[in-house]
């Protein structure tokens, strides 16, 4: 029996573990993936966003202003990749001054510090890659970029060694109410739990529906993204944003915090929430959009991939966090769309909240707030590689060239709470396949790796789950 079973490992299921585990609460957490951050968590922007576009008394305004405060401190003791770089919202035209002057009136009144309308030329002092034909700009000295990936996994990591169970490959099937609380079924295993959090993505309606006759959509809106080359990655400095449109924030061009260059993303309404696939036409479309930001913008022969991520949107256009009349102590985290990655450290502290009310513990004196992050080789100065290989030497064995990562990082990304077990596990966690080559040379000495330290056949290491064997 637990007191909590909190549906989906995303930035926001594992912010919401990560909280919980400060109090003395029995915590499962159930992914239908085998992996923390397969979803929407995986694929975004990787922005930390000020706070300036979300309407004013919306639960997006007041969780994105407060999560963007807690970032940088988060990011320090959990040991994840975080840089407040600003953020730039171009306007090109005189017609569009009047919405840059909207977005300044709602991040003032949401709180958001150090907003100020530039000219065209204050901003290319700024950013010297920026279009001419840019005529103002909103600028957002609290804007930043953060890995999304390192995000998600340190949350996750922390929640577990606080004594939060993960359960993988565990998709839910139905859910019942149950004497004590709720049953919820998954093809291995029924888990008995007080409340359950639903967090699953865009699959929180079809959850939703399984204890409530309230309606709940939610809409898988697709976005393509291209990723260029770290030639690339200097580009720009900071994320340049065009005018909001009702689908979105538009095709943003942004540095990484790995540097790299980012270009998108699209926006575009599906009705398959699988559909990952990106289209020649989207690309295309990223392209051009990002030229009108920026000038001489790289041709597709710097591009090292494309990806696509689906954003789960809600009818309404507002998050959904709230219990519901119907089902007592079933707590809906739905619609969590951007700027969600920039909430999750807030939704976590809101639901947490929320959960303790009705599920009520003391505090934990043993609570681990910290967590240490996997060494890279790539950001050590020589006398502290020097140190490292000597202790151990696997850190002098290069595996991924492109990102200079070693067989000490691997090996640490798999023994450590919630090892990677898969291809792309290995590579959130150390970068080991995400260069130039994209995974051309690493990824056979990276799969004989897993394969011993899961003590596995080499031939049942997966890319990404299941039906994606590489053998």
């Amino acid at each position: 029996m637990y007191d909590v079973v909190i549906i989906g490992a995303g930035v926001t299921g594992s912010s919401v573990a990560r909280e919980l585990s400060r109090y003395q609460l029995k915590v499962a957490v159930l992914e239908k993936e085998p992996d923390v951050c397969e979803g929407t968590s995986k694929a975004n922007s990787g922005i930390v966003h000020a706070g300036f576009d979300a309407v004013p008394g919306s639960l997006k305004a007041k969780l994105n202003v407060i999560g963007n405060k807690r970032m940088e401190a988060l990011s320090k003791q959990l040991d994840f990749p975080f840089r407040k770089n600003g953020s730039l919202i171009i306007c090109t035209e005189e017609e569009g001054k009047p919405t840059l002057e909207k977005l300044l009136k709602q991040g003032v009144e949401n709180g958001v510090e150090g907003l100020k309308i530039i000219s065209g030329d204050e901003a290319r002092k700024m950013e010297p890659a920026l279009s001419g034909d840019v005529l103002y700009a909103l600028y957002a000295p609290s804007g930043g970029i953060v890995c999304p990936f390192g995000l998600t996994i340190a949350l996750a990591e922390n929640a577990c060694v606080n004594g939060v169970d993960f359960f993988f490959d565990s998709p839910v099937k139905n859910i019942t109410k149950g004497e004590a609380g709720y049953l919820v079924e998954t093809p291995e295993k029924t888990f008995e739990a007080k409340a359950v959090v639903n967090a699953a993505g865009v699959y929180a309606d079809v959850l939703h529906h399984m204890v409530s006759k309230t309606p709940l959509k939610i809409i898988a809106r697709r976005g393509e993204y291209s990723l260029y080359d770290k030639q690339l990655g200097k580009m720009v400095d900071h994320t340049i944003f065009q005018l909001p449109s009702k689908l979105g924030k538009g095709v943003l061009v942004t540095p990484t915090v790995h540097g790299n260059l980012l270009l998108g993303p699209t926006a575009e309404d599906i009705e398959d929430k699988e559909d990952t696939a990106t289209t020649a036409k989207g690309l295309a479309l990223v392209q051009t959009k990002a030229a009108e930001s920026v000038d001489k913008m790289p041709s597709g022969r710097m591009m090292i991939t494309c990806f696509a991520g689906l954003r789960a949107h809600e009818v309404n256009d507002d998050f959904v966090i709230k219990e519901l009349e119907d089902a007592e102590n079933f707590f809906d985290v739905a619609g969590i769309e951007s700027p969600g990655l920039t909430c999750a450290p807030a939704i976590g502290e809101y639901v947490a909240e929320m959960v303790l009310k009705k599920v009520p513990a003391e505090k934990k004196d043993n609570f681990l707030e910290t967590r240490e992050g996997i060494k890279h080789i790539a950001d050590l100065s020589f006398e502290e590689r020097k140190e490292l290989i000597k202790k151990n030497p696997a850190y002098a064995v290069v595996v991924c060239r492109c990102e200079t990562v070693t067989e000490g990082e691997i090996i640490d990304a798999i023994r450590r709470p919630l090892g990677a077990k898969t291809l792309d596990g290995i590579k959130r966690r150390t970068r080991a396949g995400m260069g130039r080559c994209q995974a051309g040379f690493c990824t056979p000495k990276t799969m004989e790796l897993i394969a011993n330290e899961w003590n596995m056949p080499l031939e049942e290491v997966v890319k990404s789950g299941r039906c994606s064997h590489v053998l």
